[in-house]
């Protein structure tokens, strides 16, 4: 693949949206102008299952500023009712707790609140199975598990690559509910208006894929794509909970049928977002590794159990790293759904890796200290020359380049390897290192579309989304040397399906996709207008298939350190330090990508450490519902982060060689801190978030 030259991408400007953000003329989704708003307050099952038999709306429509009461007797039908999320208020069954079964339309937020409180509802209920265990009866296999990876994997013969094993571990590690929580809510205005030729709709979302979300609300109402226009120039955060439209932007839209043409805004609570957007399913893992005295593995069993809702499957691809991670000849890897009367999972910042890789990395840590080798040795010496699942060759995997610089950075050799020996008063100290990977990949079916502009600029129109991670500021610098001009040359659109279409911001594949179709079309445009184009020139094309990808295994590589102090009296756990090495590839915004780095880091941080969502086994709902009972992370539980990379363009990923690292960041990092308590205290976490009471 050729790559573009250099000379905006590797410099670091600052964010082109930075201005209209500290200013507040960003518009968000909930912030758009429009006509005559009216505001939509949900109605939530309170049940985790059974069937809705009356909802008394009496009170709710004699309240003054009460527009419509949507209810599940009355509410408009829907065209497709195939996913179980979106198919909202089609019938009276309840599938979990939270569920939406109505709406009020009001003229102000309030208004809709209250008359929501009013609402009376009847049910009849049923037993419900809401508890997740690893013994249940009903474990079953998905066809496949989330990004089409097969679900299951058998390479040979580990049963008795296991038996004869000289060392062996078999442990169990578990990670609890978490979820996203994006700084700006899930939220929408939905705009239903009539015409001679059916229906047009505006949709302003708060997305991390304006074409996703028409692909997949258009026909749930059978509209034709060009019926339905989603816009999004700036969104506050994902995570992959904004990756798909959930069942509030099929509510708003319902409720837009019913507002008189009038826009209908919708911004969900905190609370409501613990209900209808999605989570990181809990795990429970099973490792089992096979070794020879020098640490050379033999055998490699990683059994994963995990829970979907009985609405709609959700499998997260929580063992597919240990497929390629290590070399081993006798491997299998399995995953297991528990169906429960629960809100549908859905992706979260590394879905499979980040928890699969916990488990993964603190069983390696353990397999070094059974066979007394430095984790860092035990590493190299399991390295793959090719993957390990595919045989392909790498594109660029630098795993022992990262763990050797991260190594002297952190000043490892001077580590005594024996556990809780090295003290600061009534602290005990200990350091940790586990590695860190992010398959590279490239979505399909992305184009754009350049002109050059009477004001001898290049108007760069592409619908992709920027999330919070710099999208406007990237594209257009990869913009600017595809086409050999001057970042301010360019004006870049993002954000609005009347753009050429672009994939989802998600699986740390965006820039990626993106920006190999500006730079495709960029290369279209100088070959057929050169560098002197006339006013008025243009072209629109797609970006065709990478090649490479079926000639090379792309992926991403890290080392994580962390140095953690246990107190010996308390448990409480301090993070005084973390450094984490990465292989991504060229680096297109260094100032951002450092960003994104150890946002990850923190967030691993946050996943060793704090995030649990905690689901009440009676009635089947979150109960920590908030940021005051969900904890994250903040400045004081880090002392010093810090995130650097190998600069190395991979030739074989993308014309910017360049791969995503949105979600590395977090992969490795939990169990570089589990891995640094246990060296410090000699007890082994293997039970996220770690918590003084598991220590004492």
């Amino acid at each position: 693949m050729t790559l573009i030259e250099a000379a905006a991408m590797g410099t670091s400007p600052t964010r082109l949206d930075g201005p209209a953000k500290v200013t507040g003329t960003a518009p968000y989704a909930f912030e758009h102008q429009v006509d005559q708003p009216t505001y939509l307050h949900p109605v939530q099952a309170t049940i985790a299952r059974g069937q809705v038999s009356a909802m008394d709306i009496t009170a709710a429509t004699r309240l003054d500023g009460v527009v419509a009461v949507l209810t599940v007797f009355d509410a408009p039908k829907l065209a497709d009712t195939s996913d179980g999320e979106l198919t909202i208020l089609q019938d009276n069954d309840v599938h979990f707790r939270g569920q939406l079964i109505g709406a009020v339309i009001a003229e102000t937020p309030e208004i809709a609140r209250h008359a929501a409180a009013l609402v009376e509802v009847t049910y009849q209920r049923q037993q419900a199975e809401v508890e997740f265990r690893g013994d249940r009866k009903d474990l079953y296999a998905p066809e496949e598990v989330s990004s089409s990876f097969p679900t299951d994997t058998d390479v040979g013969d580990l049963d008795a690559a296991l038996a004869a094993a000289e060392v062996t571990i078999d442990q169990t590690y578990t990670t609890p509910i978490e979820h996203n929580n994006p700084l700006e809510p899930h939220a929408c205005i939905a705009i239903w208006q009539e015409g001679d030729d059916g229906p047009q709709v505006t949709l302003y979302d708060s997305t991390q894929g304006v074409h996703t979300v028409r692909t997949t609300l258009a026909p749930l109402f059978g509209l034709e794509p060009q019926q339905l226009r989603v816009i999004a120039p700036h969104v506050g955060g994902g995570f992959g909970s904004k990756g798909a439209p959930h069942a509030h932007n099929v509510l708003a839209l319902l409720a837009a049928q019913r507002s008189g043409g009038r826009p209908v805004k919708l911004a969900l609570t905190r609370q409501q977002m613990f209900a209808l957007v999605g989570y990181r399913t809990p795990t429970i893992q099973r490792i089992r590794l096979g070794a020879d005295k020098n640490g050379k593995l033999t055998a490699l069993a990683h059994d994963v159990i995990e829970q979907t809702s009985r609405v709609k499957e959700f499998a997260e691809q929580t063992a597919v790293s240990s497929r390629m991670m290590y070399r081993v000849s006798n491997r299998r890897t399995s995953h297991r759904l528990a169906p429960l009367d629960v809100a549908v999972p859905f992706w979260m910042r590394a879905p499979g890796e980040a928890p699969g890789m916990f488990a993964a990395e603190v069983a390696m840590d353990e397999l070094a200290v059974a066979c007394a080798i430095d984790p860092i040795e035990l590493r190299i010496r399991n390295e793959p020359d090719t993957d390990p699942e595919s045989g392909k060759p790498w594109s660029g995997r630098h795993l022992i380049e990262c763990l050797r610089r991260g190594a002297a950075e952190f000043d490892w050799a001077a580590r005594d390897p024996a556990p809780g020996v090295r003290r600061s008063g009534e602290w005990l100290i200990g350091t940790g290192v586990a590695a860190s990977t992010y398959p590279a990949t490239e979505s399909p079916g992305n184009a754009a579309r350049i002109e050059f502009t009477a004001d001898e600029s290049y108007l760069v129109q592409i619908g992709a989304a920027d999330i919070g991670t710099g999208t406007w500021t990237s594209l257009t610098q990869i913009a600017a040397d595809a086409l050999g001009c001057a970042t301010d040359s360019i004006r870049l659109q993002i954000g609005d399906t009347d753009l050429p279409a672009a994939s989802v911001a998600g699986g740390s594949s965006g820039i990626t996709s993106w920006g190999t179709a500006i730079v495709t079309a960029a290369r279209a445009f100088r070959a057929k207008h050169g560098t002197t184009p006339a006013p008025g020139a243009d072209v629109t094309v797609e970006a065709a298939e990478n090649p490479d990808t079926d000639r090379f295994a792309t992926h991403s590589f890290g080392a994580q350190f962390a140095e953690t102090w246990v107190n010996r009296d308390t448990g409480e756990i301090r993070v005084p330090r973390m450094l984490g090495v990465f292989s991504i590839g060229r680096a297109i915004n260094p100032r951002m990508l450092r960003s994104q780095l150890i946002g990850g880091m923190t967030w691993g941080l946050s996943m060793a450490l704090h995030e649990e969502s905690v689901r009440d086994p009676r009635y089947g709902h979150i109960v920590t519902q908030d940021l005051a009972t969900y904890h994250v992370s903040s400045h004081a539980d880090i002392g010093n982060i810090e995130a650097r990379w190998l600069d190395e363009p991979d030739p074989h990923t993308n014309p910017m060689g360049s791969r995503g690292a949105g979600e590395i960041g977090i992969v490795g990092a939990a169990a570089a801190i589990a891995n640094a308590i246990h060296h410090a205290t000699g007890t082994r976490p293997r039970t996220l978030p770690i918590t003084p009471d598991h220590l004492l």
